[in-house]
């Protein structure tokens, strides 16, 4: 079968887990044939271009959520922005009287009235663009200006709406164009989306919005995944972004808005672990249709890790990307706590610096903080000490590889104030070593009952959990031992890959005639099981003619000048193709 994989900001651009999952996915089903979608959320991602595809998958659709796409398009005309005004008005004033309705006690019974509001509108501006209407240009229109100061200066509006500014309605309009880009794309087209037989989501977010159309215009399934919600992303990137309270209000219900769109029209929604699917759930997601789903891990690397460390061994390892979250300072106090009681122990903390922009500083403090309670331990004057606590990153002469890092553990631990779903327990446990970790995120839920788990930010219990299994050997064995089966039982990605395999043919089989409008149905609307021949989609033939980067993303506005770039048959810049 043919799969439309929707992307935002991830594969086959950025790095990271989103990307890796994407990818083993991918080669993981080479039996049918991907066509990427991809989103981009920033210039550098493009500039890097995307990686190397398997053979069964091709990048058909690229665009990008960053700078201004209403530059190139022509003045839409009266009639066009009249029902602009109409359509763009129902979205607003659902996401307002969202807004007020969280805070409203009671106000649950008129949910239903605002989803039905906000779906006239969104799929109303999207039949505009179909249509040929320059919605990224109206978007940013004196008349979206106009129509958000009706809503926001209404009669019943939040009165934190109310204080909205001209800045904050500009604001406003400039987000909401950049994500509702994917509305006015030309991927719908019968070489485009309206091919495909499944949409796959990785998120609820900007990248769900193809997919809510392939599903309006021609009954494609959709599949959403999601192993970070973006919409709990939104909420706590609110603090430290630079926004005024009436933008953060109506932008935060407008995703809210947009995510229980797409998990109401979503055939399935498959989330990474329970704190997902919790937010799901709240979010109106129906619990009917949700399947956890846990991401997978290549287990191959660890599987010539002994089962565990020697009996007398006394080694720490935490692993990971260090960033504030992760509470590194309270490791180092608590690793002081139990140089108490174990003189002989050490503390390895071997990963990089995260994305966080205070990374690089804390790692500095932490040094600092590891100095001051852990001086050079020496013989003599003469000699020179070394501190038990050392900083390594992987690819150094003592850790090349995690595995190496790992096989030297007696205990691993995670110390995190702040965690999603933790890879760095998931490999801990293919490599068989008993765990201490904080109760945070989906800890709780990948270990089970194979290690110890303390609160957050406590290190005096940290250190009384490490102290626990560092003076027991047997009991590190059993934890070890039963954490190994956990983990090639629910975390490889096997499991992984044969849960989508299954979830594919399932919604398939819901739908066997295909998409509608594309030859599948009789006259009178009746679907056709199987009409559409298998040969039609052979993985790997060449990519529909037609399906390449929308015309208006072609031309970017990078450092005061307009670049374009020629595309190929598949989306891909041509080289030596830039003028």
């Amino acid at each position: 079968m043919r799969i439309g994989l929707l992307t935002e900001g991830g594969y086959p651009y950025a790095s990271g887990e989103a990307h890796g999952w994407c990818e083993r996915l991918v080669r993981g089903l080479a039996g049918h044939d991907f066509a990427l979608y991809a989103l981009t959320t920033h210039p550098r991602q493009e500039a890097c271009g995307p990686v190397e595809l398997p053979p069964n998958a091709r990048l058909t659709g690229q665009a990008p959520l960053w700078g201004d796409a209403s530059a190139h398009r022509r003045t839409a005309g009266r009639r066009a922005r009249r029902r602009f005004a109409a359509h763009f008005g129902d979205l607003v004033a659902a996401c307002a009287a969202l807004a007020a309705g969280e805070r409203a006690a009671g106000a649950d019974g008129a949910a239903a009235g605002r989803a039905d509001r906000f779906a006239s509108g969104l799929y109303g501006l999207a039949d505009l663009a179909r249509a040929g209407a320059a919605l990224p240009a109206l978007l940013r229109s004196e008349d979206a200006v106009r129509v958000l100061e009706a809503v926001c200066h209404g009669p019943g509006a939040l009165s934190v709406l109310q204080g909205a500014q001209v800045t904050d309605l500009l604001a406003v309009a400039a987000e909401l164009e950049s994500a509702l880009r994917p509305l006015a794309l030309d991927w719908y087209g019968d070489a485009g989306l309206a091919g495909v037989d499944l949409c796959h989501a990785t998120s609820a977010g900007a990248a769900a919005l193809p997919g809510l159309l392939a599903k309006r215009f021609f009954g494609t399934p959709l599949l959403v995944t999601e192993h970070g919600v973006r919409l709990r992303e939104h909420y706590l990137a609110h603090p430290a972004a630079p926004r005024t309270a009436p933008v953060r209000a109506l932008l935060t219900a407008f995703r809210r808005a947009l995510a229980a769109e797409t998990y109401a029209r979503a055939a399935l929604i498959t989330p990474g672990g329970t704190r997902a699917r919790r937010w799901q759930e709240r979010c109106g997601a129906d619990p009917a249709r949700l399947r956890t789903v846990y991401p997978g891990r290549d287990a191959g690397p660890f599987t010539a890790v002994p089962d565990a460390a020697a009996d007398d061994s006394a080694t720490l390892v935490w692993t990971g990307a260090i960033t504030p979250d992760k509470d590194l300072i309270g490791l180092l106090h608590a690793f002081a706590e139990l140089r108490r009681a174990v003189p002989a122990a050490t503390l390895r903390i071997i990963g990089g610096l995260g994305a966080h922009p205070e990374a690089a500083g804390y790692r500095a403090q932490c040094r600092a903080l590891a100095a001051q309670l852990f001086p050079d331990e020496a013989a003599d004057a003469r000699s020179a000490g070394e501190n038990p606590v050392s900083f390594e990153e992987f690819g150094d002469p003592t850790a090349p590889t995690p595995a190496d890092a790992y096989a030297s553990a007696t205990v691993v631990v995670l110390s995190s104030a702040v965690e999603g779903f933790p890879r760095s327990l998931v490999e801990a446990m293919f490599c068989g070593r008993a765990t201490v970790s904080t109760d945070t995120g989906a800890v709780c839920e990948v270990i089970g009952g194979t290690g110890l788990v303390v609160p957050p930010r406590n290190p005096r219990a940290l250190a009384d959990a490490c102290r626990a299994l560092l003076t027991d050997p047997e009991r590190r064995a059993r934890l070890g031992a039963a954490a190994r089966a956990r983990a090639l039982e629910l975390f490889t990605v096997e499991q992984n890959i044969a849960a989508f395999r299954g979830i594919y043919l399932e919604l398939i089989a819901q739908a066997p005639g295909g998409p509608a409008g594309c030859g599948a149905t009789a006259g009178d609307g009746v679907p056709r099981p199987f009409a559409r021949p298998a040969e039609s989609r052979m993985p790997g033939g060449p990519s529909p003619v037609g399906a390449t980067t929308p015309t208006w993303a072609r031309a970017d506005r990078a450092g005061g000048r307009a670049r374009r770039t020629r595309y190929g048959a598949a989306g891909e810049p041509a080289a030596g193709q830039v003028w």
